[in-house]
């Protein structure tokens, strides 16, 4: 056959194949349902600097209430921390992301926080990330959480001694900051020392300052400054297991502490964690633990100073619990129990002043939800404003009403402060023993005044005290 003839069939077959594509890829496009309403914002740093801006005057949650409102209530797109984002909104929306891991999503973090937290079950392979998971939150189950009760009762009573008895003024940010980190080394590390203690806390408040900031690794970014940090702290818990390894090889037991707990445990394959596994997870709860906690301790310290008629209520729940115990007595899982109403008080203060806004997945493979497509790798983002504050699900949102979780119905995945399904928080028992520990010690001892009554309260990363939230203390 010609040569010239067969180069014409080619052509003639290649375009044909080529229209075929096309036409197929045009049909589907049109089959597909389009992408949600939304702004991508500007190239690069897409929507980011209006979420910093509105974070810094403490009113993050403007940000995707200003979208609901304007796109669609339910779902909308834009860009943060460099990604295409869905947000996704109302309990259907948070129940939909929370069931659905797996197999339509994964839960995702920024890559910087690879360098932060290494090998932990916040960034390690899904996979092996399930297994670590399993393992570390063995050992933040409720029982045993049941039988520290009086270990944390012991740590908060040596920090109300220290930090508040005795002075009429306290900077009550830093001063729970330091109870939180005092409970956080007894429990993950055992370590007792004010001296490590103190130099670890500083390089953990560099550390918090560059988790959700640009992967800048530049000398003086907060990004650098924390990388650093997180590197200073990993190398200091990685002498504490060494050290701990010895003992046991010496004496045949440690003392009981979260790195005991994964010195020892296994997964499901039998396999156990590394050293550096062990203290990258070590590292990722100290961070989480503390920070999490102590906002919303600071929280709780502030809607008590302005709510004296909550505050009269948990006096009178904390003393009648106190009338039942011997002088000296140290609280125990029967007491935390009996705080019904104080921990209604912790609810509403995590309603209207979550630590965290919400959390990430990226989808697995392109999916539809509420008649908009979901391309495959663009991130989703749940957050809790999108139900903590809407009068359809909380009756007049803005009130501070410990009440209402008693006498209204709670819509299912409309509070979820600590998340939900199967990568809730799993942090949530500890954070109820120790911020009702503390919220004991201090109701018992004192009143307190906010200095600066109309300080605003940023967020960076969690809700925040820029002069520390300095309070006038009461002694009873």
């Amino acid at each position: 056959m010609d040569s010239a003839l067969m180069l014409w069939i080619y052509i003639i077959l290649f375009a044909s194949a080529l229209a075929y594509l096309i036409i197929v890829r045009s049909v589907s496009r049109r089959r597909r349902p389009p992408l949600p309403p939304g702004s991508l914002g500007w190239p690069l740093i897409g929507e980011m600097l209006e979420l910093w801006s509105l974070a810094r005057l403490g009113k993050q949650a403007e940000f995707v209430d200003k979208r609901r409102k304007k796109y669609n209530e339910d779902i909308f797109k834009t860009s943060i921390v460099g990604e295409k984002t869905i947000v996704i909104c109302g309990p259907a929306g948070n129940k939909f992301i929370f069931t659905t891991e797996k197999r339509l999503v994964l839960t995702w973090w920024p890559t910087s926080l690879k360098k932060l937290f290494g090998d932990s079950f916040f960034t390690a392979p899904y996979d092996e990330a399930i297994q670590t998971r399993k393992v570390v939150t063995g050992f933040l189950q409720q029982e045993v959480m049941d039988q520290l009760v009086e270990r944390f009762d012991k740590t908060c009573k040596k920090c109300i001694e220290h930090d508040w008895i005795g002075n009429s003024e306290v900077l009550a940010f830093s001063s729970i900051k330091k109870y939180a980190f005092c409970i956080a080394c007894d429990m993950f590390t055992s370590i007792d020392d004010p001296n490590w203690q103190a130099t670890i806390l500083k390089e953990f408040n560099v550390l918090v300052k560059g988790v959700f900031q640009p992967p800048i690794y530049f000398p003086g970014t907060r990004h650098y400054k924390a990388v650093k940090a997180a590197k200073v702290i990993r190398k200091e818990l990685v002498k504490v297991i060494e050290r701990k390894r010895e003992m046991k090889n010496l004496q045949g037991k440690v003392e009981k502490d979260l790195i005991s707990h994964l010195m020892d445990a296994k997964d499901d394959n039998g396999n156990l964690l590394n050293d550096k596994e062990i203290a990258d997870n070590v590292l990722l709860l100290m961070d989480a633990g503390h920070d999490t906690s102590s906002s919303t301790m600071m929280m709780l310290i502030k809607y008590l100073a302005e709510k004296p008629d909550c505050y009269q209520r948990v006096l009178e729940e904390q003393r009648e619990i106190i009338s039942q115990k011997k002088p000296g007595e140290l609280l125990n899982k029967n007491d935390i129990q009996k705080m019904n109403y104080s921990w209604n008080v912790v609810k509403e203060v995590l309603r209207l002043s979550p630590p965290l806004q919400g959390t990430f997945r990226k989808a697995k493979v392109d999916f539809a939800y509420n008649g908009f497509s979901i391309p495959k790798d663009w991130m989703i983002w749940w957050t809790t404003s999108s139900t903590h504050t809407d009068p359809r699900y909380f009756p007049n949102p803005e009130k501070f009403d410990p009440e209402r979780f008693d006498r209204d119905t709670i819509t299912p995945h409309s509070f979820v402060p600590f998340g939900g399904g199967p990568r809730m928080c799993p942090g949530k028992e500890f954070a109820h023993v120790e911020i009702l520990v503390l919220l004991h010690n201090l109701v018992k001892n004192f009143m307190w005044e906010l200095v600066y009554p109309d300080e605003i309260i940023s967020v960076d990363p969690m809700p925040t005290s820029p002069k520390g939230l300095p309070v006038y203390l009461y002694p009873h």
